[in-house]
């Protein structure tokens, strides 16, 4: 059995526009959890069975520390005895730490990241370490040797310079109709950001953005993924500005399916499950 470890970062404070998504890990955690919801993933596995989760808890911040370096060595340690690792934001910007960890153990890694929004400004309002900004940071230290954005539909003439500058591979909201199938050759790293759904699904978000995909596309994407796991993030739930629940249920889906994935899940199994 492939033991999945969980991580939660309840880290906001380089947001640029509302607090909140610090308070992600404990909502999402309630409904991953709740008897509510079935226990099996879609592609087949049993997250019910006894020590298929090991629970890190919360990354602790202590005053005066680097927040950085706090969550670069949680996750370290999390990834110590070898399970694939979710971790729970917070903003974006916590997706830079979480890498500097993961890269240390995967000479070879292919970063796709989910958004609407590129989040690759070499600086926003002046912060490097903005949410807006966290891929920059991740090319620039070579955390990744590739990396692939879809879901996006909020670019400037910035994020399109910074593609060309750093070799970015997108796929926008609007190319994204049918199947979505990526060739990967390496170890894969999946930052999933909820806004790049449309808010019909994932009201609960800070920066909603109209037009964007469905639960059933990004879950179709996950399924699709046969490069071997080695950790994801799952960020930007705002439980502010939720509407009845409904995007920290979404969120637990979606941490289900990427658990069933790490897990030895198959697509298969998905598609026979009617």
């Amino acid at each position: 059995m492939t033991p999945i470890a969980l991580l939660g970062i309840p880290n906001d404070e380089n947001s640029s526009y509302l607090r909140g998504p610090a308070e992600a890990p404990a909502a999402i955690r309630r409904e991953l959890f709740s008897d509510a919801y079935a226990q099996y993933s879609e592609s087949g596995v049993d997250l019910s069975v006894p020590g298929r989760w090991i629970d890190h808890g919360d990354v602790a911040f202590e005053a005066g520390q680097d927040p950085w370096l706090s969550i670069e060595t949680a996750v370290a340690r999390a990834l110590e005895p070898g399970h694939p690792l979710i971790s729970l934001g917070g903003d974006h910007a916590v997706t830079h730490p979480i890498l500097r960890a993961v890269r240390r153990q995967h000479p070879r890694l292919t970063l796709v990241h989910v958004d609407a929004h590129p989040d690759i400004y070499d600086a926003y309002q002046g912060n490097p370490r903005s949410h807006a900004s966290p891929f920059a940071r991740i090319m620039e230290e070579g955390l990744a040797d590739r990396l692939i954005q879809v879901g996006l539909r909020a670019t400037s003439a910035e994020h399109r310079a910074q593609f060309r500058r750093f070799g970015v591979e997108t796929v926008s909201a609007a190319q994204w109709t049918g199947e979505l199938r990526l060739t990967i050759d390496t170890p894969v790293y999946l930052s999933l950001d909820l806004d790049a759904l449309d808010p019909a699904y994932a009201p609960g978000v800070s920066h909603r953005e109209p037009g964007g995909v469905t639960p059933r596309q990004v879950i179709g994407l996950i399924q699709s993924l046969r490069a071997p796991w080695v950790a994801a993030d799952v960020v930007e739930y705002n439980p502010r500005c939720d509407i009845g629940n409904a995007t920290a249920l979404v969120a637990a889906k979606l941490v289900k399916e990427i658990a069933g994935m790490m897990a030895g899940g198959t697509r298969e199994a998905a598609h026979l499950a009617a």
